[in-house]
């Protein structure tokens, strides 16, 4: 017997170390861990000690005999990667633990974002002896786009939650959500009373088509609309009234996937989730029957993972189609392109709800009055094709906005970095006290548990730069930051506060068979931090 890692796969590497035989691939450090899709184990190395099922957060292993039968393909699939990649007998990497370095005892650090990025620095710092982290995020609550980012029918994806909330909840961490650096208090401030700062704010901003029409009603941006499904309170106000029975999404990426998938899952799947109950209301009134998902290069380039695409062919009521002559002139990509040669051998069969992948489709023009009517591309062949619909999202990257007081390169859209410390392009210098950390370092790549390794590179730089001695002494000690805020009248939700709005909506939730019902208004965030209710 062998245990078998399927889909949600975090990437986060929990399972690694915790393997005595160490036959889980790729690992921190190898040359493909970073993009790889997810992380395999290999079924003859396998001695089934289950070390690794434990260890994982995001329960996505299983015993074989135990795996889901929609799960099925991941049994070939773990096989098949070392096929390609067998074991060597390479040396396993060291997972040394951290300590300061000799002659400190204390070291003070601020991140400033409580995603992934945010998380795993978290993490990783406040395991370290004599360590104290400040985190601070500018929402009521933590956890970035694992709370509003993953679809939410991606339930044990978002489990990863409940171990950074272990994070959080250590005694050497303290929380200040609902604080916008910048606004409420500024980076320098931080330094004041840290001996660094991690910017892990992500990537607030996304990428536009750059086409006539992208202003009109009913093209919206994919970061946005998923925002508003998950309750985000920024996005609380919005409206995403999508009318007519066609959407269409351009990219190629996960998040191209979720809106579409989210757009035509009913409200007997969507109601057992944590989406906003705003989203699910407007969702159920929608008459959309299809979604085209296209992009602008042919598939064997698509973004998105085998996981989400295997996962996508095997929804209930909603099948997926592909243009057969697209699929058939691209080489073939593996298991990728045999479930596109499946989806393009039923492209003439009818179906209530339908998916349909089209590829080597550039934009060229939305068209309509004021709200959209169509969307023009063209073909890799030169001739133009119109799709009539009523809805467009662009789903075709996130990217980082400038902060005041970081660097910022306007072309790759990240913070300048040499190891996670913040370089000053001028002076090729780095600035002292300053890191970054996920996407705003490295750009929109990767899923969770490209994170922990990012993470890792920021966490040993500053351990390296304290035992160098370029960190200076904090002036003033963090805990006067609570004053500070105080003072300017910000309503800071600490930790206990977070706890408060986690236990009201999984209260909310459990009468109507959903994980949680969000607070999805600002005011009811913060009512819920100070009484619960």
């Amino acid at each position: 017997m062998a245990y078998v890692i399927t889909q949600g796969c975090c990437n986060d590497a929990s399972c690694v170390p915790t393997c005595p035989v160490q036959c889980i691939r790729p690992r921190p450090g190898d040359p493909d861990f970073t993009h790889t899709e997810q992380l395999y184990i290999d079924p003859k190395a396998c001695i089934d000690c289950g070390a690794c099922m434990d260890a994982c957060p995001v329960e996505a292993i299983y015993p074989d005999y135990e795996v889901p039968d929609h799960y099925s393909d991941y049994v070939d699939l773990n096989a098949e990667y070392f096929d390609a990649h067998p074991l060597s007998k390479a040396d396993v990497p060291g997972y040394t633990r951290r300590v300061l370095p000799d002659g400190h005892d204390s070291l003070r650090v601020a991140v400033v974002g409580s995603g992934p990025a945010g998380m795993y620095a978290t993490g990783l710092l406040s395991e370290i002896p004599g360590v104290t982290v400040s985190v601070f995020d500018r929402l009521p609550t933590p956890f970035g786009l694992i709370r509003t980012g993953v679809a939410p029918d991606h339930v044990r994806t978002k489990s990863i939650a409940e171990r950074f909330g272990a994070y959080l909840d250590r005694r050497t961490v303290s929380c200040f959500f609902n604080v916008e650096v910048g606004r409420d208090i500024t980076l320098p401030e931080l330094l004041d009373h840290h001996h660094a700062v991690i910017w892990a704010g992500g990537a607030g901003a996304d990428r536009e088509l750059g086409v006539p029409g992208e202003r009109l009603a009913g093209v919206w941006s994919a970061r946005d609309f998923v925002a508003w499904y998950n309750g985000h309170p920024e996005f609380a106000e919005r409206s995403f009234t999508v009318r007519g029975d066609r959407a269409v999404v351009v990219g190629n990426g996960n998040v191209a996937l979720d809106v579409a998938r989210t757009l035509l899952l009913g409200p007997d799947v969507l109601g057992r989730t944590d989406i906003s109950d705003t989203a699910l209301e407007a969702l159920s009134r929608s008459g959309i029957r299809e979604v085209d998902i296209v992009a602008r290069r042919g598939p064997e380039h698509a973004a998105y993972s085998l996981s989400e695409l295997l996962a996508l062919s095997k929804l209930d009521g909603i099948a997926l189609r592909a243009d057969p002559g697209e699929v058939a002139a691209a080489p073939d990509h593996g298991r990728r392109h045999e479930i596109l040669l499946r989806a393009a051998r039923d492209a003439g069969r009818h179906a209530d709800r339908v998916i349909r992948l089209r590829f080597g489709l550039e934009p060229v023009s939305i068209d309509g009055g004021d709200q959209v009517r169509s969307i023009t591309f063209r073909r890799t062949d030169g001739s133009l094709e119109t799709i009539p619909t009523s809805a467009v999202f662009r789903a075709i990257g996130y990217r980082g906005a400038e902060v005041e007081g970081l660097p910022f390169d306007p072309v790759t859209a990240t913070v300048p970095h040499d190891g996670g410390r913040v370089v000053e392009p001028s002076s090729d210098e780095s600035v002292p006290g300053l890191y970054c950390s996920g996407w705003i370092k490295r750009g929109p790549r990767g899923i969770i548990g490209t994170n922990k390794a990012d993470a890792a590179e920021t966490v040993d730089s500053i351990l390296q730069d304290l035992a160098d001695d370029r960190l200076s002494a904090p002036e003033h000690d963090p805990a006067a930051l609570a004053g500070i805020l105080a003072a300017r009248g910000v309503d800071v939700v600490d930790k206990s506060g977070w706890h408060r709005i986690d236990a009201a909506e999984k209260s909310r939730g459990t009468g109507q068979g959903r994980p949680r019902k969000k607070f999805i208004a600002l005011s009811e965030l913060l009512r819920a931090a100070h009484d619960g209710t």
